[in-house]
């Protein structure tokens, strides 16, 4: 069995999961279960379209439990750092390429609690402001090879 890794989330984006999770063990999978019944009272299975449809969304509602399951069992609720230093749960302005855009720095797990894009640490760009301060000139490599030069205009704590 493959090592499971931390889930890092916020206590928003834990909360949020735990609801899907609810809702596609409960109403959901009760829905795609009567849509099963009704379409298989139809008759001739092999050739039933809503049959097959519905026990397709079955097969990708219990792939998304599992993995909301194993999620939710890994996580560990961020403690975002100070402000003015860059870290896992930072919503970080920065000024690169003439204009500033924000980032929240983190797993995809949290884009689900917040409007923002999400920067993972491990990208070039992450690796790059993890544990930057506000104010710093940092670079990166992009995958096209080309260096990117990026400053931190101001890192808050998102939770």
């Amino acid at each position: 069995m493959a090592e499971e890794k931390t889930v890092l989330l916020t206590q928003e984006a834990y909360d949020k999961l735990q609801k899907e999770l609810a809702w596609r063990e409960g109403d959901y999978r009760d829905e795609i279960t009567e849509r099963i019944a009704a379409a298989r009272a139809e008759g001739d299975l092999s050739e039933n379209g809503g049959y097959q449809a519905a026990r397709e969304e079955q097969g990708k509602n219990e792939g998304r439990v599992n993995e909301l399951i194993v999620k939710l069992r890994n996580a560990e609720i961020l403690k975002a750092p100070k402000a003015g230093i860059v870290g896992n749960g930072s919503l970080v302005t920065l000024y690169m390429a003439g204009r500033a855009v924000q980032y929240v720095v983190g797993s995809r797990d949290l884009a689900v609690a917040t409007d923002y894009d999400v920067i993972s640490p491990e990208s070039p760009i992450g690796q790059a402001i993890m544990g930057a301060k506000q104010g710093e000139e940092v670079s990166y490599k992009a995958p096209n090879g080309r260096e990117i030069s990026v400053t931190i205009k101001e890192s808050i704590p998102l939770n």
